[in-house]
């Protein structure tokens, strides 16, 4: 592995432990701040302001990217993410809370920019294995965030939000000293009219059958958002777990995403395609969710880790699919419009799922999860026709 993909793998391992230390303990910290029993409606307002943010300044970051380089973008948005875990250290108000989630939101670009990064350096039947290799590390990133997370936030709530901004500085130093330009300079032809993020758009119709792509990856990162959402809530109520034990379960999922992400997508992709993964991919989380809606003992959880974090095998796949459908030069760009693809999911997703989980939590927690079944489903006929044979990239 060359230096380049060393140091990009790297920022993105950095990156998820700083996220995966917060999870255990937001609802927590929310609780403390609000002195309400409506944590989950703020972890969803929280999260859907975030995602509005992000909505607006990915495509500018990504196509900023494509004009004036990866490295300069992804530095930004490394130093958005200090000042924002600082920032988040010393809130007390839930006002100060959102302001700083709007500062996370308007920085927030790593994985767009690193999708390009690795699309600039990588031959085409090469990235689902990159792209593979980079979910893994951010599920290596997430068996070390949440343990530490859950220990810090049982110790002292705000200790996590310090750990996280010592972690994103040193990731901007580490970045800013040792990783190299990938863009070349042919690169650079985007007009200044494609920071407008709403323009962006337009150019997908250029694109054929990239729509039907596209909402399939507005449906999956939609339902990705109820873990994010309800996870810890859930845990609490279901099991009574407490930052520790919620920690330690998003740890083992982070293991086992790891192993499945490193080892499987670039074997099931030779041997059963990029679509069918994908198919295979969504078939394995609805299992899973079906049996977490029922489990009344933690222990069901860790044993079917393995089986939910299969789930996550089509993502290279049908990232690996979308990377081809537009020219090199368009590249950081287009990965800005799918993260803003999945903002736009995220901004609605997470007052879905906290409302709904709200209605759930006195009788049935778990019901949440059957919810998110009932959207796969419901989505089925989006899903197929996005994945359809002529879809699949030239060998």
């Amino acid at each position: 592995m060359n230096r380049s993909l060393f140091i990009i793998f790297s920022t993105i391992a950095l990156d998820a432990i700083g996220i995966g230390l917060i999870f255990p303990i937001l609802p927590a910290l929310l609780q403390d701040i609000t002195h309400s029993h409506q944590t989950a409606l703020y972890i969803g307002l929280l999260g859907s302001l975030y995602a509005a943010m992000q909505f607006l300044f990915s495509p500018v970051l990504g196509a900023l990217s494509d004009r004036f380089g990866r490295r300069p973008i992804l530095l930004l948005s490394l130093a958005g993410s200090t000042i924002n875990y600082t920032f988040l250290t010393f809130s007390h108000s839930l006002v100060l809370l959102l302001i700083g989630r709007i500062i996370a939101g308007m920085s927030s670009a790593n994985m767009s920019v690193a999708s390009a990064y690795l699309v600039n350096i990588t031959k085409p039947d090469q990235r689902t294995k990159y792209f593979g290799l980079m979910s893994a590390m951010f599920g290596a990133g997430f068996i070390i965030g949440p343990i530490l997370g859950g220990l810090l936030g049982d110790y002292w709530l705000r200790l996590p939000f310090i750990i996280a901004a010592i972690l994103s500085g040193l990731n901007f130093l580490l970045a800013y000293w040792v990783l190299p330009e990938s863009k070349t300079a042919e690169l650079s032809n985007n007009p200044v009219s494609s920071l407008n993020p709403f323009k962006a758009f337009t150019s997908l119709r250029s694109i054929p059958n990239i729509l039907p792509l596209i909402a399939t990856f507005f449906i999956l990162s939609g339902t990705g958002e109820a873990y994010a959402v309800c996870w810890a809530l859930w845990g609490h109520a279901t099991f009574q777990w407490n930052g520790f034990w919620v920690g330690l379960s998003l740890a083992a999922f982070g293991l086992s995403q790891m192993l499945v992400q490193a080892f499987i997508p670039q074997h099931t992709s030779k041997r059963f395609g990029d679509r069918n993964t994908v198919l295979i991919g969504i078939s394995c989380s609805c299992i899973a969710l079906f049996i977490m809606a029922f489990a009344q003992q933690g222990w069901i959880i860790f044993i079917i880790m393995p089986l939910f974090a299969l789930g996550s095998i089509g993502t290279p796949s049908l990232q690996a699919l979308a990377s081809q459908k537009v020219s090199p030069e368009q590249q950081g760009q287009f990965q800005g419009i799918i993260a803003s693809t999945i903002s736009l999911a995220s901004m609605f997703a997470p007052l879905l799922f906290s409302t709904l989980y709200f209605q759930f939590q006195s009788k049935w927690p778990g019901a949440i999860w059957l919810s998110v079944v009932m959207i796969y489903l419901l989505a089925l006929p989006i899903l197929i026709r996005s994945l359809k044979p002529n879809m699949q990239p030239s060998k």
